[in-house]
C-alpha cells in the first residue's frame, strides 16, 4: 500500500526509496540470470514490502525467497511459489506453514531429521505437502549439512515420509565477501564442493529439481557455479555500502539510503544527524563506520549512539548547517529498512509512503 505525501512534510529519519533505481536493479538481475540459464528468486527480506516484491515479479522473478512466516503470509498474496529459506521449527511456526493457502507451492530448506520429521507429521496432519530443499553448508559454517553423504541421507528421508517431497538443494555462500574481480578462485572451490553433492544425489537416484543459491556480493558472478537452477540475490535490489565495496555495485545503483536532518554543528570537524543506531543499525560488517552520505561521499558516519548519527565532515568542503537533510548509504540495507514503520518512496516527482507489510514476527492477515 503506497500513500502520497509532500516531501517537506516528512519527518526524518525515515529509509528513502529510489523506485527507478529499484526497478533498474530488479531488471538488471532477472536479466542477467535469465541470460545464463536459471532464474532468480529474490529474497524479501531486504524489503518487507508487498510493492517492491510486485516490481521484482514483474521484472521476471521466478518466485519469492522468505525467512519468516510472516513474510511468506504477506507475499502469498502475491505469487504461488514460495521458498521458506529457513528450517521451521515448534508447533507454532508449522502451524502457520500449514495453514498458507493450500494454492501456494510452498518448499521449505532444512538441515536436521527432527526438523524435517516434525515438518512431515504436520503437513501430512494437515493433509497437504510441503516440497524440502536440503540444505548444505558451502563454507559460511552457519548451517546445512556437511558432506554429500549427510545430503543424500536427508534427501533420502525427504523422498521417503508422507507429507513432505524432496526438491532439490540449498545453499548460500555468504562466506564469499571479497571484491567481484577476486571471486574467481572462491567460486570455482565452491562449484567444486557443490558438483561432489550434485553428482552423490544423482547416484541416490536422487537428482535435484531445484538447486537454489546465489547471494547479492556473488550475484554477477553466479554462473560460475554448474548446476544453479536459481539465485535468491536480496539486496541487490537496493545495494548498500558493502555492494559498492566488492564493487558489484555502483553509486548510481544504491536505491535505499536512510533520510536524515542536521541537528548539531557544535563540534569542529562533526556534525550530528537525527539517524542513530534505531535506524541505522550498528552493523559496521569488517568496516570503520557505519556509512556516507550519498551526495558527499567524503562525508562518513562515524559514530552512533541510539538516535544521534555523528558525521565526520573534516574531510569536506561541505558546511553542513542545522536543517540540511542529508542521504546516508547504510553499510547493510536490511537490517536498517527493517527498523523503519514505512519507506518514502520517490517515483518520479512524486513521493509516497510504502508499507512494509511483511515486517514483524506476527501473523500478518492483510
Amino acid at each position: 500500500m503506497m500513500r502520497t505525501v509532500e516531501f517537506d512534510d516528512i519527518e526524518t529519519p525515515i529509509g528513502y526509496l529510489d523506485l527507478d533505481r529499484v526497478r533498474a536493479n530488479a531488471r538488471r538481475i532477472a536479466g542477467y540470470a535469465a541470460e545464463h540459464g536459471f532464474t532468480w528468486r529474490p529474497h524479501v527480506k531486504t524489503h518487507k514490502s508487498i510493492a517492491i516484491a510486485r516490481m521484482q515479479l514483474d521484472a521476471g522473478a521466478c518466485g519469492l525467497s522468505v525467512a519468516t512466516l510472516r513474510e511468506a503470509e504477506a507475499m502469498a498474496t502475491l505469487t504461488d511459489d514460495l521458498l521458506l529459506a529457513y528450517p521451521p521449527v515448534g508447533r507454532p511456526k508449522l502451524d502457520r506453514l500449514v495453514g498458507l493457502p493450500a494454492r501456494i507451492d510452498m518448499k521449505v530448506a532444512l538441515d536436521a531429521l527432527p526438523v524435517l520429521t516434525a515438518l512431515s507429521e504436520r503437513a501430512a496432519a494437515a493433509g497437504r505437502t510441503v516440497g524440502v530443499l536440503v540444505e548444505v553448508d558451502m563454507g559460511l559454517g552457519r548451517v546445512g549439512v556437511q558432506t554429500p553423504e549427510a545430503a543424500v541421507s536427508l534427501a533420502r528421508e525427504a523422498d521417503r515420509l508422507p507429507g513432505v517431497a524432496y526438491r532439490g538443494v540449498l545453499f548460500y555462500p555468504g562466506h564469499i565477501r571479497v571484491p567481484s574481480s577476486e571471486q574467481a578462485q572462491p567460486m570455482a572451490g565452491l562449484a567444486d564442493r557443490l558438483a561432489k553433492i550434485l553428482n552423490a544425489l544423482k547416484e541416490a537416484g536422487l537428482p535435484p529439481e531445484i538447486v537454489s543459491g546465489g547471494s547479492t556480493p556473488t550475484v554477477w558472478n553466479s554462473h560460475m557455479v554448474p548446476g544453479l537452477t536459481e539465485i535468491r540475490a536480496g539486496s541487490g535490489v537496493f545495494f548498500d555500502k558493502e555492494a559498492l565495496e566488492i564493487g558489484v555495485a555502483s553509486l548510481d545503483d544504491v536505491a535505499y539510503t536512510v533520510l536524515a536532518t542536521v541537528v548539531s554543528t557544535s563540534v569542529p570537524g562533526r556534525a550530528v544527524v537525527d539517524a542513530g543506531s534505531k535506524s541505522m543499525t550498528k552493523e559496521a560488517r569488517g568496516a570503520a563506520n557505519f556509512g556516507f552520505l550519498l551526495d558527499h561521499p567524503e562525508v562518513t558516519l562515524a559514530g552512533l549512539s541510539e538516535e544521534h548519527g555523528v558525521l565526520d565532515v573534516s574531510r569536506s568542503s561541505w558546511v553542513p548547517a542545522i536543517g540540511d537533510r542529508v542521504r546516508i548509504v547504510p553499510n547493510h540495507v536490511c537490517v536498517s529498512v527493517n527498523l523503519q514503520d514505512a519507506l518514502l518512496a520517490k517515483d518520479g516527482a512524486i513521493h509516497t509512503l510504502l508499507a512494509l507489510e511483511a515486517r514483524g514476527r506476527t501473523p500478518w492477515t492483510g
